[in-house]
């Protein structure tokens, strides 16, 4: 008897945009099933229980869309997700500021300790600029100019509490 040593690998990690335009969906849902065989054809298997989809319509009036189907398998329509380290949830930025604003807290905390035990200000600062700083500017140029006064506000008190 023979056996047969078969290997399978997962596409982890694939990301893929697609738009659709003018209601009409059959391109968007075409490169999917071109992903789906190109993976089969690399002996790639997708997990269409992790696979997720997320939908970011613009327009005022919203059609409901029926879920992505991969191999006889409906993809999960999600409303967030965070990608490459930046949550995104229908391109608003709140989620990202309170994420970031709770790390940035509990950095606050560090840095008042070590305020505390009198270290040197030249310490202070780098330990400010290689954390809080760090994670209140990541991938800033992409969400802060669409944050709302809220949003902004919530990210000031950082600075704000710095100062006392």
């Amino acid at each position: 008897m023979h056996s047969s040593n078969h290997i399978i690998k997962f596409a982890d990690d694939t990301t893929m945009v697609g738009l659709i335009s003018k209601n009409d969906e059959s391109a968007y849902r075409e490169e999917v099933q071109r992903l789906t065989v190109c993976c089969g054809a690399n002996n790639l298997s997708l997990n269409v229980d992790k696979t997720k989809e997320m939908v970011v319509d613009f327009r005022r009036a919203q059609n409901d869309r029926s879920p992505m189907i991969i191999d006889g398998s409906s993809v999960k329509i999600i409303k967030s997700t965070k990608f490459l380290g930046v949550h995104l949830a229908n391109f608003t930025w709140s989620l990202k500021t309170s994420s970031i604003t709770k790390k940035a807290q509990q950095s606050l905390l560090f840095l008042r300790r070590l305020r505390k035990a009198h270290l040197p200000p030249p310490i202070l600062t780098t330990f400010y600029r290689g954390t809080i700083e760090s994670i209140l500017s990541s991938c800033i140029t992409a969400w802060f100019g669409n944050c709302t006064v809220s949003d902004r506000k919530t990210l000031q008190m950082i600075e704000i509490t710095l100062t006392k």
